[in-house]
């Protein structure tokens, strides 16, 4: 096999120690030189690694993406001058029974020094940074849903129906309500329907109803105030954060307001697409490897010419669920009908659930083309990319075919 890299390193990382081997091979040989050495995952030893391989002249690293530890190294590595290649470990990995830390780094060498092995997409160290505010973001608002049902929960088993009534349980009335209930005051009736605003005025019997028999232990109450303080308290980091990402993003707003004009996408939702893909599609070499980083693609899986399960990959953790999201919304866009009419058709043929799939992937296929071109999202321009003019033709061939199949069945002649 050809040698793409005369002269590499293979690491193996671990949270407290790396692994490196120095693969030399000379010019008039094919047999390859080892050099291994042990080096620790603090910053003085890790610049002494990053010595160690300008010493040797190798510029060209590849290591395994294990969990937060590769961050560090690569870090050191990208301020030196060191092109690190980031490995999905499924690429890397040795075979079992035969491997131990030196034996890693040297098979994770020999693939890189062949041209064998994929490199991650990592982005630029803004874009890191920015990713690591959304996904904070994420996880709060995570929280912040835990503590709602926690807090409903806990009127739930105090014989308090009220969430059957109300339609959110952190709305002005039922937040007074609640509120009440959960203060050491004995229940009135007539207070508690003076806490009533607006519409659920007339639903006053029925909330009372709701709320008959309660009985609330001062344990009970004091656990539903911790409950709201806790949520209360979320809420004000998600503004926090939310200001944060806001002073990050200012320099790309006009990215922003691009991928606005997609139908299902609003601003937080840019942002989260921004922070995980970037604004550059040059490290992308098409659409397709694209959508398969982002596991919106079908696997390929097949053996003695039988086809096993294609479903799409677990890639994109957080980009997918985004992207999904924003594809529901699309289909319910009555002001574009674009993606709706290909919903409808798409999920007549494979279901819902591969339909909304379809459509994810078809936004994001259009959000690297609008990235390339500077474009804005315009549906006919993607009529054309989705039907050509021979398909048109053909299209067009077959109706005529079916309408005057159907004249002649009704007793009509054709001209």
């Amino acid at each position: 096999m050809k040698i793409v890299f005369p002269t590499c390193c293979g690491v193996d990382v671990h949270k407290t120690f790396v692994v490196a081997t120095i693969i030399t091979t000379p010019a008039d040989s094919l047999q390859p030189h080892y050099q291994k050495k042990r080096f620790s995952t603090f910053n003085s030893d890790l610049n002494r690694f990053a010595d160690w391989l300008l010493e040797h002249n190798c510029l060209d690293v590849c290591m395994e993406s294990t969990g937060k530890y590769w961050i560090p190294v690569f870090n050191i590595l990208d301020r030196r001058g060191i092109q690190a290649v980031i490995a999905n470990p499924k690429w890397v990995k040795a075979v079992k029974g035969n491997k131990d830390d030196a034996k890693d780094s040297k098979w994770i060498g020999d693939l890189f020094r062949l041209g064998l092995v994929k490199s991650s997409f990592i982005p630029e160290l803004d874009i890191r940074i920015l990713r690591e505010l959304t996904r904070y973001r994420y996880k709060l608002t995570s929280m912040k849903s835990s503590e709602k049902n926690r807090f409903q929960n806990a009127f739930t088993v105090c014989n308090v129906a009220l969430d059957s009534v109300v339609s959110d349980m952190f709305g002005v009335s039922a937040t007074a309500i609640t509120d009440y209930l959960a203060s050491d005051e004995s229940f009135s009736p007539d207070h508690c329907v003076s806490l009533l605003k607006r519409s659920l005025k007339k639903k006053a019997d029925l909330v009372l109803e709701s709320i008959e028999g309660f009985s609330i232990a001062p344990e009970q109450k004091e656990r539903i105030k911790i409950i709201r303080e806790h949520h209360n308290f979320i809420e004000s980091l998600i503004t926090k954060v939310d200001a944060c990402v806001n002073t990050m993003v200012e320099k790309y707003d006009s990215q922003i307001d691009l991928l606005c004009t997609i139908p299902g996408i609003e601003r937080n939702s840019a942002i989260t697409i921004i922070s995980e893909i970037g604004v550059n599609m040059g490290q992308f070499t098409s659409s397709k490897r694209l959508c398969c980083w982002a596991g919106l693609a079908p696997g390929s899986n097949e053996s003695a010419g039988k086809k096993k399960s294609v479903r799409i990959s677990r890639a994109g953790v957080y980009l997918k669920p985004i992207l999904v999201q924003v594809a529901h919304a699309a289909v319910k866009d009555k002001n574009n009908p674009y993606y709706a009419l290909k919903y409808e058709r798409i999920a007549k043929r494979r279901g819902k659930k591969r339909a909304i799939i379809a459509i994810a992937r078809m936004i994001l296929t259009a959000i690297y083309s609008m990235f390339s071109t500077g474009e804005l999202w315009n549906p006919a321009d993607l009529y054309k990319i989705d039907m050509p003019e021979h398909l048109k033709e053909q299209q067009l061939a077959k109706a005529i075919k079916q309408a005057t199949r159907f004249l002649e069945k009704q007793g009509l002649s054709v001209t």
